[in-house]
């Protein structure tokens, strides 16, 4: 009988072996997760047992999974408005010319995306510092003595977002620039012979044509910013009080303080569905978008 070789019968299993590994490498640990949520494992007992949804309905019914959520919430739509308003319009800003200007300032702008969060809320500290900040001596000479920051629960989220904002605008800032300069010039050349106004053209044009780079850009940040630790973590550790504590402390806190998993990786599930039901609802419209603008 003529068999083929056994370089071709292997040929398609090693073509999804590397998609097989990395498919295993995901749903193993969310499946070991799932599992961890319906016992009461934890770090300082070697013994564990099996009890059920226990772990959930206690998280559902306890109100500090609910403040958790809501500054979870809080968090996300205040970093993503900031955050992609900012990187947007210094992006439009930057585009319209090309001068020397402009090219340091291009530089100049990508600086924080070499600092990692946490040496970001390092510098944020010093700069605020009563004593020897730069920000706090420049607050003086406008009158304002004193700022609380981080230490004051009405102020909290403001500085957090602050850090946050002045690390991951330039990153926004970045795709929406590379997506500016990869628009078609033919419709511009059109509408500028037309005689079209700068805010015809930016809402008629720039901004569909954009609109799946914005998109694109959206779910990034919005993945990074709806589990954000680092930032909070290293200025505040979810203070004053509970101000800031997230999702994301909230598992760390049972967790790794407290050394209940079994009540930490349910608060972790919960952040999972939110993201990938955003996320997907995101990557849906912007095949919309991207089919909209190839059609």
């Amino acid at each position: 009988m003529n068999k083929k070789p056994l370089n071709l019968r292997l040929r398609p299993w090693l073509i999804i072996l590397p998609t097989l590994v990395v498919t295993l490498g995901i749903l193993y640990p969310f499946y070991q997760a799932v599992f961890y949520s319906l016992t009461d494992y934890s770090l300082k007992k070697p013994v564990w047992h099996f009890v059920g949804i226990k772990n959930w309905l206690e998280m559902f019914k306890g109100v500090n999974f609910w403040h958790s959520l809501w500054v979870t919430a809080k968090y996300t739509i205040a970093a993503l408005v900031v955050e992609m308003g900012l990187g947007l319009v210094i992006a439009l800003s930057l585009n319209r010319k090309d001068n020397i200007f402009t090219r340091i300032l291009k530089v100049v702008l990508i600086f924080p995306l070499m600092v990692s969060p946490v040496i970001a809320t390092l510098l944020f500290k010093l700069m605020t510092n009563s004593s020897v900040g730069v920000v706090e001596r420049f607050l003086n000479l406008l009158g304002v003595y004193g700022f609380p920051w981080t230490a004051d629960s009405s102020t909290a989220l403001f500085s957090v977002i602050l850090i946050d904002t002045w690390v991951y605008t330039p990153f926004v800032l970045l795709l929406i620039l590379a997506g500016l300069q990869g628009l078609p010039k033919s419709p511009y050349e059109s509408a500028l012979i037309d005689g079209g106004s700068a805010w015809f053209t930016f809402k008629t044009l720039t901004l569909p044509l954009l609109k799946p780079v914005i998109l694109i850009t959206l779910i990034f940040r919005l993945c990074a910013a709806i589990q954000e630790f680092s930032i909070i973590y290293s200025t505040t550790k979810g203070g004053p009080g509970d101000t800031l504590m997230n999702l994301s402390l909230s598992a760390y806190r049972d967790a790794f303080t407290y050394s209940s998993i079994g009540k930490a990786v349910p608060q972790i599930l919960v952040l999972w569905v939110i993201i990938n039901f955003i996320s997907s609802k995101l990557v849906k419209a912007w095949l919309k978008a991207k089919s909209t603008n190839n059609g």
